[in-house]
């Protein structure tokens, strides 16, 4: 009997709607990371895009363990001499909350062409307000164990 590799078309996607109200933030970007791969499904194949979508929402209420709130520094080069920008976790939570959870989760997936498709599949919100209803997400708790859902 051969093992059986599933291509992008042959699987069934779904949405799935997280909350991420006082969750700490990589924990739950490897669980994020772990639906857009795919691989807490059967039909899981390393060199083909199977994983879900995921909708993100309450990015901003997200929390993150020790004293990282101060101490992590993001940092931004915009390749010009002297162009290095610097910028804290609490700033970087009052401008844009959503880059926050999107770099974590960015940094958690293969940095290649497929990285980037699964990639695409992520959509975080600040608040609780999304356009996805026609989608009919899955709400996820994420507290559990999400192998199988």
């Amino acid at each position: 009997m051969d093992t059986h590799f599933f291509n992008e078309k042959e699987v069934e996607r779904k949405w799935y709607l997280i909350d991420a109200n006082q969750q700490v933030l990589g924990r739950l970007a490897n669980q994020i990371a772990t639906i857009l791969i795919g691989k807490n499904k059967p039909e899981f194949t390393p060199n083909a895009d199977v994983g879900d979508f995921v909708i993100v929402i309450n990015a901003e209420k997200v929390r993150v363990s020790g004293n990282k709130e101060k101490d992590f520094i993001y940092y931004n080069h915009s390749g010009y001499a002297g162009g290095l920008k610097k910028t804290p976790l609490f700033r970087m939570r009052e401008r844009k909350p959503e880059y926050m959870l999107r770099k974590a989760v960015w940094g958690m997936i293969k940095h290649s062409p497929l990285g980037r498709k699964r990639f695409k599949k992520l959509n975080v919100y600040a608040s609780t307000r999304h356009p996805h209803a026609a989608q009919n997400p899955i709400p996820l708790d994420v507290n559990h164990n999400i192998q199988g859902v």
